[in-house]
């Protein structure tokens, strides 16, 4: 297999375990151990090895839309010549900023502002927006329905089989879901204590949450329970996919007639490449983040499968050079040392 980036020692196994992770997060390590064909004591040592060195993480994350936990607004960033490295430092260390990538295109910095409301979000966008001065224009893109996210995204390293005993009976594709349109349900105290803690570590074992949470083991099971039932806490695995043999990753930008957009989505979201993909506000309606095997795949892709959308009107496709914040957690870049050779933003 031909990998996008340096392996960074990774072997085949490393990669089955981050494969078995991203179906099931939290799965147990006798199931990781099962499906990446190697014994609990050895994956459990690799994973560390991987997280100390800062190459995968596990965390948890809420589905705002179902939680009215805040609002998502990506927002497509043009820079001051030669200054969207800086700002890209700027902004992954707003608190606010859920992702940020520096990317070729029509912008430089693509960025995922999540706001509690309003009030948050145009303070955010219009007196407080971070590196103001560094910025030339922006584009405002609103998602509005989910069709499939990161959560879901299968590597394709494991066999069929793993995805169905690993993924959680609850995380079914939220295109594929019945009443999409309830109202959100809020968390209660105990839940959002949970899913703010498992945001930064979310194979923490309960015992561990309780004591952080200074709560009984019971009280923080249950909650985690009702979360997981609900299917609106997700267990990501972050990695660069370069790792993972992904060479070209990348956001599609489309304009989709209005009357063709949720078959638009629902195609798309089937795509093997595709990790998120929502319907959105603006000229682009649907907005995807998609990972290929090679940048060359990308002629194909372009021509066969945005290419076979029902209604498309227009497409745009923006290539990611570093993600700098995936799921609010600030990312080690490996193999790309500009970045790290950065000083950092405040100083």
């Amino acid at each position: 297999m031909s990998h996008g980036s340096p392996s960074h020692g990774m072997d085949d196994l490393d990669r089955r375990i981050i494969a078995a992770l991203q179906l099931g997060g939290r799965a147990p390590w006798s199931a990781i151990a099962h499906w990446a064909g190697a014994s609990e004591t050895t994956v459990q040592r690799r994973f560390q090895a991987l997280r100390d060195r800062g190459l995968v993480r596990v965390v948890a994350t809420l589905e705002l839309e179902r939680t009215a936990s805040g609002s998502s607004m990506l927002v497509r960033v043009q820079a001051r010549p030669g200054r969207g490295l800086e700002l890209a430092r700027v902004m992954a260390d707003c608190p606010q900023v859920r992702f940020v990538a520096v990317v070729t295109g029509a912008a430089d910095l693509v960025v995922d502002f999540v706001a509690e409301d309003n009030d948050q979000l145009m303070r955010l966008l219009y007196t407080d927006l971070p590196g103001a001065d560094l910025i030339t224009g922006t584009e405002c893109v609103a998602a509005i329905r989910s069709f499939t996210s990161p959560a879901h995204w299968d590597t394709g390293l494991l066999p069929s089989q793993a995805r169905e005993a690993l993924r959680p009976a609850a995380l079914a594709a939220p295109y594929e879901r019945t009443g999409r349109d309830e109202a959100p349900q809020a968390l209660s105290e105990v839940e959002h204590e949970v899913a703010q803690a498992l945001r930064t570590d979310g194979r923490m074992p309960v015992s561990a949450l309780a004591r952080e949470l200074g709560r009984t083991e019971s009280s923080v099971s249950r909650a985690l329970e009702r979360l997981a039932n609900r299917g609106v806490l997700h267990f990501r695995t972050l990695v660069d996919p370069g790792l993972l043999g992904f060479e070209a990753e990348f956001m599609v930008w489309l304009s989709v007639e209005p009357d063709r957009l949720d078959a638009a989505g629902r195609q798309l979201a089937r795509h093997s490449g595709t990790k998120l993909l929502s319907a959105a506000t603006g000229r682009f309606n649907l907005v995807g983040h998609v990972v290929l095997p090679h940048r060359s795949d990308l002629f194909r892709y372009t021509g066969e499968v945005l290419g076979a959308l029902p209604g498309l009107i227009a497409s745009e496709i923006t290539l990611h050079l570093a993600t700098l914040k995936h799921a609010w957690t600030q990312m080690a870049a490996p193999g790309r040392s500009v970045l790290s050779a950065l000083p950092p933003a405040d100083s």
